[in-house]
């Protein structure tokens, strides 16, 4: 008889897991039956003893085969992911979706997207900044609106890859969640359940990321693609740089707001350069063109208005009211906005992107605990960026806030995430590599 017991001590002593253990486990995860404290032993003798690529597989397909599979049987063409494995400021969902939905060339896009926790911030949350939107839909109205918009983002489905689920919640608590190999079967059985034929993976490298250095990225990344090649999957994973916060923007309706600038054409130049390579990469894993013609496509929805009509009506389908996304003025304002200032003149050398997502949290941003409630018109926008002259007294960002003990609590973590040098750094390229 098997015991769960035998699978821990297996795993501590450094053997490899075989088929069978890892069907135990995850049958146990998904009805119950094995408890939270003997599931976090084997998460942390796993994050210790590492998983061999073939655990790593079996585990993942078992994942998957936890729940059921999204088909979306009603989705003739392509049907194409994009996942990020998280960062601060990382608003790309809003804009790729709507991008690739507007180039009308037969790509689908059925996103199933987080709430944000800690100092990440959550794709929900953002879009429902917007009055009146709710993203716990059924599955049914999902499919419904991938096949009459060409995309949609909503809440996660909780039949898919459920095992998944409870072991995401008990890596968040035990410490394990940077486990390069629970992270890449964790990413890879939610997208191999939600029905996708291509995935597309933005791999965040540096302090705003469970990634912080290239080795661990680049691990990450090709362990991914060769999950998705034994799957039959065409994945693509791009390395990105998350050293410093996404764009200008951090918190829920400032990083919307950011990114309806980016989808009317005149947005910022790293995230519009971001946001392009992951839909030209998605258009491309659809085979809708070579890589350029498929650059060239995605530029065009943002200069033609047509990736900013595509998200007013999902905003609309969502149940929310289509005006915020052409008049940004209608989103909540904060009762308090402080300015942080330099304390000394000079170059913009660092942005701590974990310091920033800290401070946007305590301003009201974001959450320690699931289901706590969000602050929408809380967050920061940096006046400044990595590489710009400041002189002292000049603002360096704008924050916003409910309370001014919230904006006093943000200022401190904000203050530590600057630091100003006499020497200009050179620009850290936002494409850092592609596998």
């Amino acid at each position: 008889m098997m015991r769960m017991h035998d699978i821990i001590t297996k795993k501590q002593i450094g053997r490899e897991l075989d088929e069978e253990d890892i069907a135990f486990f995850v049958k146990g995860v998904t009805d119950g039956s094995i408890p939270d404290y003997q599931i976090s032993a084997l998460l942390m003798a796993l994050w210790f003893r590492g998983m061999s690529e073939e655990e790593t597989v079996c585990l993942t397909e078992y994942l998957t085969d936890s729940g059921v599979i999204n088909e979306l049987p009603s989705i003739k063409g392509k049907k194409v992911d994009k996942h990020s494995t998280g960062g601060v400021g990382d608003k790309v969902s809003l804009i790729v979706g709507p991008m690739v939905a507007a180039a009308n060339k037969g790509v689908y896009v059925p996103k199933m997207a987080g709430r944000g926790l800690g100092f990440t911030g959550g794709t929900l949350d953002k879009l429902e900044a917007c009055k009146g939107v709710n993203t716990e839909i059924s599955a049914e109205e999902f499919e419904s609106i991938v096949h009459d918009l060409g995309f949609c983002i909503a809440g996660q489905s909780k039949r898919l890859a459920p095992a998944e689920s409870r072991l995401s919640a008990l890596r968040d608590v035990t410490a394990t969640a940077n486990c390069i190999p629970l992270i890449a079967a964790g990413v890879m059985s939610k997208k191999l359940a939600s029905g996708s034929e291509c995935i597309v993976l933005d791999v965040k490298c540096g302090s705003g990321s469970f990634c912080k250095t290239m080795r661990e990225a680049e691990e990450l990344a090709r362990l991914m693609v060769r999950i998705g090649a034994k799957e039959k999957r065409k994945t693509i994973a791009i390395i990105t740089d998350m050293s410093a916060p996404l764009g200008c923007a951090v918190g829920n309706s400032v990083e919307l707001i950011e990114a309806i600038r980016v989808l009317e054409g005149r947005g910022d130049e790293r995230l519009t350069e971001l946001c392009i390579t992951l839909a030209a990469n998605m258009l491309y894993a659809a085979n809708v063109a070579d890589y350029e013609a498929c650059v060239a496509i995605a530029e065009e929805t943002l200069y033609d208005g047509s990736a900013l009509d595509k998200l007013a009506e999902l905003v609309e389908r969502l149940g929310g009211d289509k005006r915020y996304i052409y008049d940004t003025s209608l989103f909540e304002e904060s009762n308090v906005t402080a300015m942080l200032v330099a304390e000394k003149s000079g170059y913009i050398t660092k942005i701590d992107a974990y310091e920033v997502g800290r401070a946007a949290s305590v301003l009201g941003a974001g959450r320690d605990r699931m289901g706590e409630a969000i602050d929408h018109s809380a967050g920061i926008i940096l006046n400044k960026r990595i590489g710009d002259r400041i002189e002292e007294g000049e603002a360096l960002a704008t924050l916003q806030a409910k309370t001014i003990e919230r904006a006093q609590s943000g200022m401190e973590h904000l203050f530590r995430a600057v630091t100003i040098s006499d020497e200009k750094p050179e620009q850290q390229k936002i494409i850092l590599r592609i596998i």
